[in-house]
């Protein structure tokens, strides 16, 4: 599922125009977004979490040549299934 078509499923099952979902989908994009660039978390109840995790420094190596690099430190986004979300995949 895309973007278009998370919009068009929001808009079936929120009674809502097309625009309209569009707008809500971006701004709860937007809020996660501005949320975990600020270091918060967002839970979700029933949904799950939505957190950073901090990758440290490492060695790497470079596919082309083998010779060793450094990695840079970074963040990424992450998400933790709920149970709702666990329950439902699991036939519970």
């Amino acid at each position: 599922m895309n973007q278009t078509d998370l919009i068009a499923a929001v808009a079936e099952r929120a009674g809502l125009t097309k625009a309209d979902a569009g707008k809500a989908v971006e701004a709860l994009v937007g809020t996660i977004t501005e949320t975990l660039k600020a270091g918060d978390e967002i839970r979700i109840a029933g949904f799950g979490t939505f957190g950073i995790s901090e990758r440290g420094e490492r060695q790497g190596r470079n596919p082309q040549t083998g010779a060793p690099i450094t990695i840079s430190a970074s963040k990424a986004a992450k998400f933790t299934a709920g149970k709702g979300v666990k329950d439902a995949l699991n036939g519970g």
